[in-house]
């Protein structure tokens, strides 16, 4: 599944957070939950992170960047599932290292999502939409 789109949510007391309806079916499996490379919290479905591990096990790196990468990725992981209301829980460590308090937004980046606190997302999202010219224009043509 192409995880796309922009989803605006609150989180409830409790740290919830819906999951967008659509993408609901294909995260039925689980999701793990870890700290994105922009200041976001990066939402993979099982499958994917087993994808995205295979990735960091086979990378050539020295051993104690490995060993960093590792730490950061995996230490700072969490599982989650969907409840019954479509909802799944933030941990509060990944809520904090994002910054969301109340207003999230959920965002699908081809393979997974990304979930971003409001005004680091506005940021993040005019930045890319004001570079995304030239990226799109170094692109090779297949």
């Amino acid at each position: 599944m192409l995880f796309f789109g922009e989803f605006h949510y609150k989180l409830d007391e409790k740290g919830r957070l819906p999951v967008p309806p659509h993408f609901r079916a294909p995260l039925q499996e689980g999701i793990v939950l870890a700290p994105g490379l922009d200041g976001c919290i990066d939402a993979y479905s099982n499958k994917e992170w087993e994808v995205f591990s295979s990735g960091i096990a086979a990378a050539s790196t020295s051993p104690s960047k490995l060993r960093k990468l590792k730490r950061t990725m995996f230490g700072q992981a969490f599982p989650a599932s969907i409840d019954g209301q479509g909802r799944i829980s933030l941990p509060e460590p990944l809520r904090f290292y994002a910054g969301i308090k109340t207003d999230a937004v959920v965002v699908g980046v081809s393979d997974h999502l990304e979930i971003w606190s409001k005004s680091a997302w506005d940021s993040e999202k005019a930045d890319d939409q004001a570079q995304v010219w030239q990226i799109m224009e170094g692109l090779e043509k297949r």
